[in-house]
């Protein structure tokens, strides 16, 4: 059985949970401590199985929690040696470890697969979750869809789907057109048309929850994201993340 929830998705946000009951690693930990274990716990998991922490890259909504978090738990962050490198002095945690992209990682009962993805930072990765014959992706912040990100969906039972901005919002929307284009770009973020087209054209045959996540605040709506993806939802569970609130917890059996 394997236990994933969304604690945080969003831009100012992010930290995914999974675990098995006894042992649990998170991808990210970009909100305060305080706030990660509160979400934890209004969920019913505990954080004293958190084994470790694995960073997908620098950017403060996916690293502005880690070194409080690392101290207070005394748990190992796991990332690429270069984005330790252009990781911000006040974000380094005191217990790291590295992995090099494309390594698997043995945490407890967990497999942890490490691979690039397309974003605009040092050396960003995705991450493949595997606990006995079950998979989890961790699928956000891409830019444009490689092959490794298509390989990885194909042996998922259940992903975290970055669905970040609907093209109509942020073309016409309030963002300067650098950012636009930033945003746009495939070192940006997925839309939703682009991951609903990954989904459908690379998920596992079995794939059975889908979790949209990294909404944008400004372009996108948890209604518009939803929407998108209705082609899918007699084929499988599709939830919404917030980065208010964490989302409920699915089990994998």
């Amino acid at each position: 059985m394997i236990e994933i929830c969304a604690l945080a998705s969003g831009s100012n946000g992010n930290s995914y949970y999974v675990g098995n009951g006894e042992e649990a690693i998170l991808v990210d930990a970009g909100i305060s401590t305080k706030q990660l274990l509160l979400r934890m716990k209004s969920r019913g998991l505990d954080p004293g199985r958190i084994r470790a922490v694995f960073l997908s890259h620098e950017h403060s909504d996916h690293a502005r929690g880690i070194q409080v978090l690392s101290k207070r738990q005394a748990v190992n962050i796991w990332m690429s040696k270069r984005t330790w490198g252009s990781l911000p002095v006040y974000f380094r945690p005191p217990y790291v470890k590295f992995f090099t992209p494309g390594e698997t990682v043995t945490i407890g009962t967990f497999r942890v697969h490490t691979f690039l993805k397309n974003h605009d930072a040092a050396e960003p990765c995705s991450f493949r979750i595997s606990h006995g014959d079950k998979s989890v992706g961790v699928f956000t912040d891409i830019g444009a869809p490689c092959d490794r990100v298509k390989n990885a969906l194909q042996e998922c039972q259940a992903a975290f789907m970055e669905s970040n901005y609907d093209e109509k919002m942020l073309w016409e929307g309030p963002y300067p057109w650098p950012l636009k284009q930033r945003v746009a770009s495939d070192v940006g973020h997925l839309s939703n048309l682009q991951a609903l087209q990954l989904v459908q054209e690379y998920a596992h045959p079995h794939l059975e929850c889908l979790f949209l996540s990294h909404l944008s605040q400004e372009n996108n709506t948890p209604a518009m994201a939803w929407s998108a993806f209705e082609p899918l939802h007699s084929r499988m569970e599709v939830k919404l993340t917030s980065r208010h609130e964490a989302s409920e917890v699915y089990r994998l059996e």
